[in-house]
């Protein structure tokens, strides 16, 4: 299983919560069995991704500008600031405490 970030509104999130607990289980639960339950309803199938690579964007900065480019119209992705990547900062050594 993948853990993931779902958006939903305050009063479907009271619902869900409401309904988890009055039938004993996790609203992760919940929210699988619907997910589950819709993809089948809507005779979801698995896709091969046929578009990976069909053509030329005419952009040289699309490796470092995935993430920017994929999200930047949809909301609420739209409004938030693209992620700074720092480096990670470096161990030291012989520093532990109780020593």
């Amino acid at each position: 299983m993948k853990r993931t970030t779902i958006f939903i509104d305050d009063g479907d999130e009271r619902d869900l919560k409401a309904l988890a607990e009055r039938k004993g289980e996790p609203m992760a639960s919940l929210v699988r069995e619907a997910i589950a339950d819709y993809l089948v309803r809507q005779g979801s199938e698995v896709r091969e991704l046929s578009f990976l690579a069909a053509g030329r964007s005419g952009r040289s900065d699309v490796a470092e500008r995935h993430e920017e480019l994929l999200w930047r119209d949809l909301a609420p992705h739209a409004a938030a600031k693209p992620v700074v990547k720092r480096a990670p900062r470096p161990r030291r050594r012989g520093s532990r405490s109780g020593s």
